[in-house]
């Protein structure tokens, strides 16, 4: 990959609390690697927070003077920022059907064969749907953009309908197998969180 990461680079700016105002002078430059994310944090970088590919790993830019608990925070947002720019740009109803059949595989034995996967524009209060007896699957559109492993969470739970009907244990059971259930589970709830915050109109600039 060239120096430059700005191709499929995701970037952000936090905002700067009075307690980092407030600290002393910034810690030495420092790579933190967990798993296959390698933090970096600059001197240099006084706000802004970025992050890119670069082969198997993930490389998060983060001004040096941040807090061990920001650093924590700031790596789970862009991973979901990059992760969401990868599937906008990958998952069609093509790659649906494709996806589907892989997770499929991967965590139910291959035993959920849907006959179709799309996506719907028509569900805005569920966030998917699946018909057992015409083993159809369809996602809201609102999942669009979202990241990878929000749409294969939604797609493992369909999937698991064709199995078991209703939400009882066993079908909880099966969505054990997925390793990202809660996670995803949180992130949505979220989302809808969020959508009932009132919308506040924007600060006048004397």
């Amino acid at each position: 990959m060239p120096a430059d990461p700005s191709p499929g680079l995701a970037g952000e700016t936090p905002a700067r609390s009075a307690a980092a105002l407030q600290r002393g002078a910034a810690r030495p430059v420092r790579p933190t690697v967990t798993s296959a994310v390698e933090v970096r944090r600059s001197d240099r970088r006084r706000r802004t927070v970025s992050a890119y590919r670069e082969g198997d790993r993930t490389i998060v830019l983060i001004p040096a003077r941040m807090s061990e608990a920001e650093e924590s925070r700031w790596v789970g947002v862009m991973l979901d920022k990059l992760a969401a720019q990868e599937s906008r740009r990958v998952l069609g109803d093509g790659a649906l059907v494709e996806r589907a059949a892989s997770l499929s595989a991967q965590y139910l034995g291959g035993r959920a064969r849907p006959a179709s996967v799309r996506w719907v524009t028509n569900q805005n209060t569920r966030w998917g749907s699946c018909t057992p007896a015409e083993g159809s699957i369809r996602l809201s559109h609102r999942l669009q953009g979202m990241p990878e492993y929000v749409v294969d969470y939604v797609l493992v739970h369909e999937l698991a309908h064709l199995l078991v009907p209703g939400h009882g244990p066993d079908f909880w059971h099966l969505l054990e197998a997925y390793p990202r259930t809660e996670r995803a589970r949180g992130y949505l709830e979220g989302v809808v969180a969020a959508d009932r915050l009132p919308h506040l109109p924007a600060a006048r600039e004397e």
